[in-house]
Parts: C-alpha cells; sequence; structure tokens
C-alpha cells in the first residue's frame, strides 16, 4: 500500500471472542507496539467525543491553555508533557467535542485538525458510534464506523503525511448507569475496530478498556466513571497514565 495508508497487514484472531463478548476479546491480537516519541516544537492535537472535550473553554484557541484544555485526561497528559519536557516548546492543544461521532469530526477536520498542523495527532472516537445507535439516534453501523474512521485518517495523512498517530480505544464501563449487559458483545466489535485500525496505520494504540477493568480490582467502577463512559477525576487520571504511556 502507499505511504498515505500505511497499511499493515496481519491476523486478526478475534472473533470468536466477539460472539461470547469476553472482556480481554483484544489480548488474542497483537496491538501495535509503536510509541510516539515527543520532540522540540510538536504540535500535539486531542481529538474526540465528551471525554475529551471534558468541559474545555471552546472560545480559547491558545495552546497550553487549561481552560482550552478542559479538565479530562487531555489537561492531564498535557500538564505532564509540559513539565517533563519543558525545554522542548511543545504546544497542545484540545478540540474534543460532546457528542461527536466519527463522520461529525471529518465535517470539522480541516479547521480543527488539519489547520492546526499537529505533528502528533490523539483521537479518542467511537462511543457515540455506538450508544447513539443503541438508542435509536443514529443509524450507524459498526461498517460505517470502520469506514469513516479509515477515510478520516487517510485524508489526514494526505494533508499530514508525517503526522505521528495515537488511537485510543473506545472503552464502556459494564454496569455504572448507562452501560449494562444490553450494550455487549456489540459494543466490543468497536473496540476491535479502533485496534484493527491502530494496527493498520501502524498508530500508537492506548488500551483503555484493558486500563479501566484493571482499575476495577482497585476500587468500584463507580470510582474511576460516573456513567459508565464519562471519567471521574480519577479515572481521568487513569487514563493520562495511559495515554503517557504511549509516548516516550
Amino acid at each position: 500500500m502507499d505511504k498515505s495508508r500505511r497499511k499493515f497487514i496481519g491476523t486478526s484472531l478475534m472473533g470468536a471472542a466477539l460472539a461470547t463478548g469476553a472482556p480481554q476479546l483484544l489480548s488474542a491480537a497483537k496491538p501495535s507496539a509503536a510509541k510516539v516519541r515527543i520532540s522540540s516544537n510538536d504540535i500535539i492535537l486531542f481529538q474526540g467525543d465528551s471525554i475529551t472535550d471534558a468541559g474545555r473553554d471552546r472560545e480559547n484557541t491558545s495552546p497550553n491553555s487549561s481552560r482550552a484544555l478542559g479538565s479530562g485526561y487531555a489537561s492531564l497528559a498535557a500538564a505532564q508533557l509540559l513539565h517533563t519536557h519543558a525545554g522542548r516548546q511543545l504546544s497542545i492543544y484540545n478540540r474534543g467535542i460532546s457528542g461527536n461521532k466519527v463522520h461529525q469530526l471529518a465535517e470539522r477536520w480541516e479547521q480543527d485538525c488539519i489547520a492546526l498542523k499537529p505533528t502528533v495527532l490523539s483521537i479518542l472516537i467511537g462511543v457515540n458510534d455506538y450508544w447513539h445507535m443503541f438508542n435509536g439516534k443514529y443509524d450507524g453501523t459498526i461498517q460505517i464506523y470502520r469506514d469513516d474512521y479509515r477515510k478520516l485518517l487517510d485524508r489526514t495523512l494526505k494533508a499530514l503525511p508525517d503526522v505521528k498517530l495515537i488511537i485510543g480505544e473506545p472503552f464502556a464501563v459494564n454496569n455504572v448507569k448507562a452501560v449494562t449487559d444490553a450494550w455487549f458483545p456489540a459494543f466490543n466489535e468497536y473496540r476491535q475496530a479502533a485496534q484493527e485500525i491502530a494496527n493498520e496505520y501502524k498508530a500508537a494504540f492506548v488500551p483503555y478498556q484493558r486500563v479501566f477493568d484493571e482499575a476495577a480490582k482497585r476500587a468500584p467502577s463507580a470510582y474511576w466513571t460516573t456513567d459508565g463512559v464519562h471519567t471521574t477525576l480519577a479515572g481521568a487520571q487513569l487514563m493520562a497514565n495511559a495515554w503517557l504511556r504511549a509516548v516516550k
């Protein structure tokens, strides 16, 4: 495949696990081992839905601003990056918007991604693509999610061929308010798709579902997430730590 696609051909052993809704369904597939190197003058962009948005001030377009970065994992990860790499002149932005699905990222991509010319692009998207379909508010499918995601990345790489990609796994914490057994195993397909796409595009992959599953062994799931999708402060730190493990 050409460079813009960064296609990685591999095999997946996840089909059987999907049928059962097994919580560790992704362990059979070998995730991308890629890590993103943080370099001087990097422009780092966090993109996604409400989990990334986290109540940011959308009128504030400045980099490295606590108000512009919101109160979630993006802000916490950015604070650590700016502290660790104090001499590297990093510029960090958050352009997540609550409620977004992949096609809505695409609708605002020129202004909220391409125009910023990020050198590091982090995307967490997918829970609304499923949740809104589950609630009857959206007629999307898992295939639409896959196709839209790949089109978005192809478009990004055509404009920004050297951008370093980080893809977050959409996650849902069961038995916390909005998330019930009825979500599974169908929601797991969105997790699988995100990991497969990360492998295809040689992106760093952040396995958020596993992170929350492991955290539930230390404290109840409701300690980490308010409704099964959105995080508490502790959950935001959990995500930030996981994200930071994807960079070096």
